[in-house]
């Protein structure tokens, strides 16, 4: 059921539950009134959001790639309304030799719509004047040896925030390197990497794939959880992959010694055979 257009409603960008609705439509073969309709929007809406977020799935060189605009020589329905192939017996391409095909994907325009707005806030919000005068405060403070905190004390209306992200951004032709605390950092020291830990190859992964497949599938997965900075205490965990049953044992701490003590604690709760029937394979 269409619903009512809106009286006086201004423009704003489509959602992506619209653009749900917009490709949901198309496959169906709707045409941009019936979609306005549906929307509440503009037919003019429609088929500009249509025209601008199309993309290229043939020929593969140029898969995910906007559609452009003259497509002269294609397939009628990109020249003129639905301008994409959704909706076409041929979906998919199936079928279907000519070059390009042009699909309307609600993800894909949400993505490109998103990274629009995100392009269009970028830069800086000021006046040409004002943003000349602060690029050569900044400029001429820099040149002087003083840091950002001092130009943004010294320049009404500029912070030290903003000194640091205007000559990251590289306005005016500035780097990083003009920021004397940045270059005049002492490398940090780093430690040396960790040797892997060596184990038998009874914990090999190899030896574990060798106990076949229903093993594998059955194994128990065990871990430590800590708590709290400054409390030794853990909890030992044990996870029943098919079931996702999971068992918590406290440790007083983490040392292996604990850990024996509640996987032999266990095994007196069932005995020998009892623990080797339930954890046939322990990760």
């Amino acid at each position: 059921m269409s619903r009512p257009k809106p009286s006086g409603r201004s423009y704003g960008r489509l959602t992506r539950h619209e653009r749900n609705a917009v490709e949901r439509m198309l496959d169906r073969n709707r045409s941009a009134r019936e979609i306005a309709a549906e929307l509440g929007r503009s037919p003019s809406t429609v088929t500009r959001e249509v025209a601008a977020h199309r993309y290229v799935t043939a020929p593969r060189s140029r898969y995910g790639e906007p559609a452009p605009a003259d497509l002269s020589g294609a397939c009628p329905r990109l020249s003129a309304w639905p301008r994409c192939c959704n909706g076409c017996s041929h979906r998919r391409g199936y079928g279907c030799s000519r070059r390009p095909r042009v699909f309307y994907s609600a993800r894909r325009a949400q993505e490109a719509a998103d990274a629009e707005l995100s392009a269009s806030r970028s830069g800086i919000d000021e006046t040409e004047e004002g943003a000349a005068a602060k690029l050569a405060a900044i400029r001429d403070g820099l040149a002087r040896g003083l840091s950002p905190q001092q130009i943004a004390a010294t320049t009404p209306g500029l912070s030290a925030s903003t000194v640091y992200r205007w000559v990251d951004a590289g306005y005016d032709g500035m780097t990083n390197m003009e920021l004397r605390r940045k270059v005049g950092y002492r490398p940090r020291s780093r430690r040396a990497p960790k040797r892997a830990t060596s184990h038998s190859s009874r914990r090999s992964h190899a030896s574990f794939l060798a106990l076949g497949e229903d093993a594998c599938a059955a194994a128990w997965e065990m871990d430590t959880v800590e708590g709290s900075r400054g409390d030794s205490a853990r909890l030992l965990t044990l996870l029943h992959r098919p079931s996702r049953f999971q068992l918590a044992l406290p440790l007083p701490d983490g040392t292996c010694a604990s850990v024996l003590a509640a996987l032999s604690s266990l095994r007196g709760v069932l005995g020998e055979d009892g623990a080797r029937r339930a954890f046939g394979a322990v990760l």
